[in-house]
């Protein structure tokens, strides 16, 4: 089969990044694992010898048809066709004891739908997954890779950022070249690990801390006293920053995770 375009399909084939893979997902035999774009199979077949369930979501019927022939017999996967952005799993699901509650995400997702797709696992900032997974290890593009892992202060640490690591801990597992695949990407690749967690100091208004995320990073060569003035006069912000003990002329890539909690715990105590 060749890959779609339109799906934007890329057939990985190399050994070593599916072993990568593997290891991160640090399965074990009662795990129930989602994947989400099967494709031909290749990582759904090495998921299957490790885990007590395995659901797949793939939005291709051709896929599908493809991976009944090939996986159609073993016991532990139930195969779903269909687009997972819309699908209610649980309701899918319903039926089928063995295949609810997953608790870990293994996949090669879709590069051009990476944001929602791992918004959608992970939730947002002011309304994060009520039943969160234990582990979720993707496959993305690098360049996306780098900004949910990136460190405060550097040009990869934006909005994209602060949102997943405040609901995850991120690790970058390894790099994957566009050779890999077939046919190879524009871009190179890397495997990250996202593992949900709840941190020690949490948003009092998380929706809030959504709005300074979203205004601070709006115009990131721009100081953040002057991103933020429609909602935060300058010179209340500049003594609220010294109180946190970041520089009054801080760009927003410059504070970090626990930071931009902080400043909006803040301003959620000033409007109390």
């Amino acid at each position: 089969m060749k890959p779609r375009r339109d799906f934007a399909q890329h057939w990985l084939r190399s050994d070593k990044a599916l072993s990568s893979i593997i290891k991160a997902a640090e399965l074990k035999s009662d795990d129930k694992v989602l994947e989400i774009g099967p494709g031909k199979g290749v990582l759904t077949r090495q998921l299957l010898e490790h885990v007590k369930s395995l659901v797949a979501v793939e939005i291709d019927k051709d896929l599908c048809e493809l991976l009944v022939k090939k996986l159609g017999e073993e016991e532990n996967f139930l195969l779903l066709n269909g687009d997972f952005l819309s699908l209610d799993l649980a309701a899918l699901v319903k039926e089928f004891p063995v295949f609810q509650n997953q608790n870990k995400v293994v996949a090669n997702i879709p590069y051009n739908i990476t944001g929602p797709i791992i918004e959608k696992l992970l939730g947002k900032i002011g309304s994060p997954n009520p039943q969160p997974y234990d582990l979720i290890v993707l496959l993305v593009q690098k360049e996306v890779a780098e900004r949910i892992v990136a460190k405060p202060g550097r040009t990869s640490f934006g909005a994209l950022s602060v949102r997943v690591q405040y609901l995850a801990d991120c690790q970058m597992i390894c790099t994957v070249p566009a050779k890999a695949f077939y046919p190879p990407p524009k871009v190179d690749s890397a495997v990250i690990k996202l593992t949900p967690t709840e941190r020690e100091v949490v948003a009092k208004n998380p929706r809030k801390l959504e709005t300074l995320v979203k205004l601070g990073f709006s115009a990131k060569r721009k100081m953040l006293r002057n991103n933020l003035q429609s909602i935060v006069e300058r010179d209340n912000l500049t003594q609220l920053l010294e109180k946190l003990s970041v520089n009054p002329q801080a760009r927003a890539e410059e504070l970090s995770v626990m930071q931009w909690v902080s400043l909006a715990n803040e301003l959620e105590n000033q409007d109390a």
